[in-house]
């Protein structure tokens, strides 16, 4: 099995700038993890990397869809695993690095997702619907069961996978060695972080970002659908809330978001945790040298096992 390294956590944690600083010592190439990243034009308000925070270290599944275009998580998993062989081909080591939990999951744990081919017909159909309206039909066929109202796209997979009858728990089969680095911080100085970093963002422009996206047709039911950033400013952008007002519901909403995260992020017991407060890329690279020197052990007592005794 190939050996795969995880960057995880939360908003505003500064997992990106630790990948490139890792990829770069360890002449690798990063997978970007995060299910907004993937639209073309999404950028400031998707906290998408900067070609000069880049820092020449190669990024893969950015800027691989458009905006509005479905993309469910076997379409980033798809995606992922070619990357990560054909990065792992060539001899690099492969990161994945991100904050969507069930993206990195699916790929670091192997998720077996189903391989039937979607009934267009029917996507078609579900795309002449609002949101409230698919989400009404979702509730109708499945009362109760668990999932944002507004995120278009998941409300729509779901009732992709119940039309396919697909709706079963995924199982696992990974196809990696990995390990998983967790980043974030304590509650206080994350919170400080995320009201930092969108004062930051709104500086930049991410208010006409999001005016752009909607002068250029995007479907303000597929922003909503984004949630977070996407979701306020487009509520603000078509009045439903006041400046001040849209600032402060989001900062508090990406608070709460990234509480989620962190419960996510911690289920998992193989996460080695970094402290943020010290040297977390000398704590990286410890655990790297060890991960990778338990892999060769691993190897050479498989290739001692198969010699032939005397």
């Amino acid at each position: 099995m190939r050996d795969l390294i995880v960057v995880e956590g939360t908003n505003a944690s500064g997992k990106s700038a630790l990948g490139v600083r890792l990829a770069k010592a360890l002449d690798g190439e990063i997978v970007s993890a995060d299910s907004r990243q993937v639209f073309r034009g999404l950028d400031l308000g998707s906290g998408k990397i900067t070609e000069s925070e880049m820092d020449g270290v190669r990024h893969h599944l950015l800027d691989v869809a458009e905006p509005g275009d479905f993309f469910s998580m076997a379409d980033f998993q798809r995606l992922a695993y070619a990357a990560i062989e054909e990065i792992s081909d060539r001899g690099k080591q492969p990161f994945l690095v991100g904050g969507t939990g069930l993206y990195v999951d699916s790929v670091a744990d192997g998720y077996c997702l189903s391989d039937k081919t979607p009934d267009l017909a029917y996507r078609a159909e579900l795309e002449k619907k609002t949101t409230p309206e698919l989400y009404d039909m979702l509730t109708a066929l499945l009362p109760g069961y668990a999932v944002d109202r507004n995120n278009r796209n998941r409300v729509m997979r779901v009732l992709e996978k119940h039309h396919d009858g697909d709706l079963e728990r995924p199982g696992k089969q990974p196809r990696y060695r990995v390990l998983r680095l967790g980043v974030t911080w304590d509650r206080e100085t994350l919170k400080k972080r995320i009201d930092e970093r969108l004062e930051r963002r709104l500086a930049q422009g991410m208010v006409e970002e999001v005016r752009g996206l909607m002068d250029a047709g995007v479907d303000p039911q597929f922003l909503e659908g984004l949630g977070l950033e996407y979701r306020y400013l487009k509520r603000y952008l078509t009045g439903e809330m006041e400046y001040e007002t849209m600032k402060t519901e989001l900062a508090l909403a990406i608070k709460r978001f990234a509480r989620r995260q962190m419960t996510w992020f911690r289920r998992h017991p193989d996460v080695v945790w970094l402290d943020m407060t010290g040297d977390p890329y000398a704590q990286a690279m410890r655990a790297i040298e060890d991960f990778k020197r338990s892999g060769r052990e691993t190897r050479e007592a498989g290739e001692a096992a198969k010699e032939p005794t005397a």
